[in-house]
Formats: C-alpha cells, structure tokens, sequence
C-alpha cells in the first residue's frame, strides 16, 4: 500500500528538459534547454529524430514584415519524425518506441507534440530511413488534385524537393512531363527522376510551343511560389488546361492576366491543403509511395545539419548552390 508521501510524489508530473532552437530576431538564432510538458488527453510527445527544412520558413529566418519575434522554442519545424516518447489520456494507437512522423510546429526541438489523429506510423521498413513525411504527404495531395492522366504533357515550373517529386509521381503516372527551372542540376535531376525534357526557364514559353505545336500544356504545376512563376505558368497551360498552384504565395497579393485564363477557360487549382485529416492521408499515401517505389525522396536529401547548425541550413537554403535540394536538421 503507498504512503500519502508516496501518492503525492506519484501525482507530480515528470519535468523532462531538451534542446530546442529559438529564432529570436531575423537572422538570430540560439538552442537553450526548456522543460517538455507531459502529453495531454489525446496527444502524443514524441522524441525528435529529424526535421526537414521548409523553403516556406525562408523569409521568416530573412525578417519578412509580416512575422513577429522571438518565435516559440522549436518553431517552425514541421516536417518531422522520431518515436514516441510518452502518450496522453485516450490515446490506444500509440505506444512509447513506435516509430512515427507527426504533424506538428515546434520540431526543431527534441521533444514535440502531435494530436493522436495527427500522427502516423512509420513501417519497420523505413526503419533506416529519415522520413519527413509531412512534405511527402503534401507532394502526394498536389498530385492528386492534379488529375494527371497517361498521355498528358505535364509542365512543371521550379524543380525543387516539390516539383522533383511530382516530376517523379506525373512521369510513373504516364505523363509527358517538361520539368522547368533555371538550375542545370535541378535539370539533371528531374531528367534522372523522369522528365522527358528539361528546359531552362527563361526559355520556356519558345520551348513548350515548340515541343507541343503550339497547344500548350493539358496541366501545369506551378511549384515555385513568385509572381514569375505564376506568369510563366498560366502562358504554358492550354485551352480547357488545368493550373495548378502548388507553390506557397505569402508575400502578398498576385496578380493574374484574367484575359488569358478566361480566354482559354483554365481550371485553376490551389492544391495546398489546409486540413489536417487530409494532411494525414497524404502522409499515409507517401509511406504506401515509397514503399512500393512510385516515389523514392532519398536522393533529395542533400545536406544534412546538427540543431546547433540551423543558421547554416537556412543559408545554404537562401544561397541554393548548385546540388542543393533539401536540407534536414538532425537531433
């Protein structure tokens, strides 16, 4: 029988403390020890393995005007996996060792929390495996709204870790697919990944007209996020075409030549999802992606840092050498 010492101590909750990166300022950064709650009813605290880093954070790390500082330990990482470190009320689906990746926010940290809903296993096959499944999930939701069909010539404008994959998902689909960007190893990659050409992107509009007798593209996957890009997109796609928007615009307004998309009647997709439950099963189809070998991310992992070299990341990031595809933070 416990004591009443006993039962008191028993009721404390375990303070676990780790490393998490703070960004305190625009290009201001340190890791500091904090104290890792414990998982509440229907969540998880999974202990982090790896985070990928998202092109979409860069203008934060850069100061964009429309960000506050400091951000909270371990934001923005939210392209995470590790194992479960300890489960909260409710939650029957998870034990503490499982291998998972996570929706989360705060995963350039050693700890993190996830709901149970918003957590996947991670196969004993993928065990060697870093596995940022969150963009993997996102890459397998774009190409899904795409509607790509056998047969169809497919542009894909920007060959980073995104348009790389989808490159990969439309060409094993059946797709004609003409992979654009300014970067000649980018070129090479897509071409390796299954591109039946690839154009430099200044170049591009001459190009597709050319390779498609002036029709255009039955879908267009714009996969960069500028203003540029947008344009370059929308003159490539045909007549009843599908435009799809695959990269994330957040600095601002955009404008559009409405003539032309009216004129040709494009369908125009924005292809991000916002929903969670939908994030998952994206996520669920990227493991199922990988395993049956439609999609292999592996060679897209290009540099790899430690936590306390975050800085780094995002500045070979920023820089973009040639090479440079994704970079992850390993803890």
């Amino acid at each position: 029988m416990q004591s009443v010492a006993q039962l008191k101590t028993s009721s404390v909750p375990r303070v676990l403390v780790g490393r998490a990166a703070v960004i305190s300022a625009p290009r201001e950064f340190r890791v500091q020890e904090i104290e890792f709650r414990e998982p509440g009813p229907g969540e998880v605290r999974v202990r982090i393995e790896g985070c990928g880093v998202c092109a979409s954070n860069l203008p934060l790390w850069e100061g964009k005007p429309w960000f506050n500082y400091p951000l909270e330990p371990g934001a923005p990482g939210h392209e995470a996996w590790g194992s479960i470190d300890a489960t909260g009320a409710d939650v029957t689906d998870f034990t503490t060792g499982e291998r998972v990746a996570l929706l989360s926010s705060h995963a350039f940290a050693e700890y993190d929390f996830a709901r149970a809903s918003e957590v996947v296993h991670l196969p004993a096959s993928l065990d060697a495996l870093p596995f940022p499944a969150e963009p993997l999930g996102c890459a397998m939701n774009i190409f899904k709204r795409a509607g790509i069909l056998p047969g169809q010539t497919v542009a894909i404008v920007g060959i980073g870790f995104l348009g790389t994959l989808l490159t990969q998902l439309a060409a094993r689909a059946g797709a004609r697919v003409l992979a654009l960007s300014r970067r000649r190893s980018s070129l090479r990659l897509a071409e390796q990944f299954g591109a039946a050409t690839t154009i430099e992107i200044e170049y591009a509009q001459e190009a597709i007209r050319e390779l498609t007798r002036g029709r255009g593209c039955e879908c267009v996957i714009e996969a960069v996020g500028t203003q540029e890009s947008l344009d370059v997109a929308s003159e490539l796609t045909s007549e009843r075409g599908r435009l799809v928007i695959a990269g994330y615009h957040q600095d601002g307004p955009r404008q559009v030549n409405m003539q032309l998309w009216n004129w040709r009647g494009l369908d125009v997709i924005n292809a991000h999802e916002r929903d969670p439950l939908v994030y998952v099963e994206g996520m669920r189809e990227a493991i199922a992606a990988v395993q049956n070998g439609r999609m292999d991310p592996q060679p897209l992992y290009t540099h790899t840092f430690r936590i306390e070299q975050l800085p780094q990341a995002f500045e070979t990031m920023e820089s973009s050498p040639e090479g440079f595809i994704k970079a992850l933070i390993s803890l």
